[in-house]
């Protein structure tokens, strides 16, 4: 990987990890799904905004990017968001990023079924092993990192693998059918849409009560919808634009670091040696999915990355 980007991955992972540990915050304050409809509001508008200064023009109107794009939005953002910052109320910051850093290895899995060039070989089928492994071993020992917890409950996990079940699909949704579009296009409709599903959803099943929001809970709004979600996507295009797909991969290493590091410091979070381990494991998986200097294509093109 080349050093120059050290600084981007870094930063890139400060993004995303912090935004975790800001999400879990919130959660006291909000309802999951209104935090993410606001959230993506804020996201939506900005993105829409620096979408017409940097292209010039308004969003495309061709009905066929929009069902293509719109479809990524809703299943590949929307869904894995709400069962993220859901899960968010059942395990720490640093536990969800765990099980999240396994996505690539899931995505590899299901793409061996599903895109004839991404089979699978003996070394990336021992990758993947290693890191579903390690998000199994968290699982099967309850490890919920949370410092009042009596007892392990699972529905956090289960909300997790939901989440990166659908991303997964939905990479490989769009690896088969985006692979011609223009990635403003499709990045800006993509945010568009969520907050264009979440919001009703949001209405319709549990109101819009802001009552219990202070100070600190719209302050962690904003930084998550414009640190984590607008800035973290716009430097993650840029990564993968300059440095390619390797440093964008690398991100998903130091993302679990980050939120693991900022939940103990800021909510009290705890680290364990099972997380430890698990994160050696899930970690080691996913460094063998990546080819000496040649990513694979699926994660060349569609790294797994997402702003929680």
């Amino acid at each position: 990987m080349n050093i120059a980007a050290l600084p981007y991955v870094a930063l890139l992972a400060f993004f995303f990890g912090s935004s975790m540990v800001v999400s879990r915050f919130s959660l006291g304050q909000f309802e999951p799904s209104t935090y993410i409809g606001i959230r993506m509001i804020i996201s939506s508008g900005m993105a829409l905004m620096v979408y017409a200064i940097v292209t010039g023009r308004r969003l495309p109107r061709d009905p066929e990017v929009w069902k293509r794009a719109g479809l990524l939005g809703v299943f590949g953002t929307a869904v894995p968001m709400v069962c993220v910052i859901s899960a968010l109320q059942y395990q720490s910051s640093g536990v969800t990023s765990l099980m999240l850093a396994t996505g690539p290895a899931l995505t590899v899995c299901l793409a061996h079924f599903v895109l004839p060039d991404e089979l699978l070989n003996r070394r990336k089928g021992f990758g993947v092993t290693l890191a579903l492994g390690g998000a199994l071993l968290l699982a099967v020992s309850g490890e919920d990192g949370l410092p009042d917890a009596t007892e392990a409950v699972p529905t956090g996990y289960l909300l997790v693998t939901v989440a990166m079940v659908f991303s997964a699909v939905m990479i490989i949704y769009a690896r088969k059918y985006l692979r011609g579009y223009d990635a403003y296009d499709v990045g800006s409709i993509r945010i568009f849409t969520t907050a264009l599903a979440v919001t009703p959803f949001s209405l319709l099943t549990v109101g819009f009560d802001v009552s219990a929001v202070d100070a600190a809970g719209a302050l962690a709004l904003i930084y998550s919808a414009v640190v984590g979600t607008f800035l973290g996507l716009l430097l993650s295009f840029y990564n993968i634009k300059r440095f390619g797909a390797t440093p964008a991969v690398m991100t998903t290493y130091i993302i679990p670091i980050v939120a693991g590091i900022g939940g103990v410091l800021l909510l009290g979070e705890e680290i364990t040696g099972t997380m430890m381990v698990g994160m050696i494991v899930i970690v080691g998986g996913i460094a063998l999915l990546q080819q000496y200097r040649k990513p694979t294509g699926l994660l060349r093109r569609f790294p797994h990355r997402g702003s929680y």
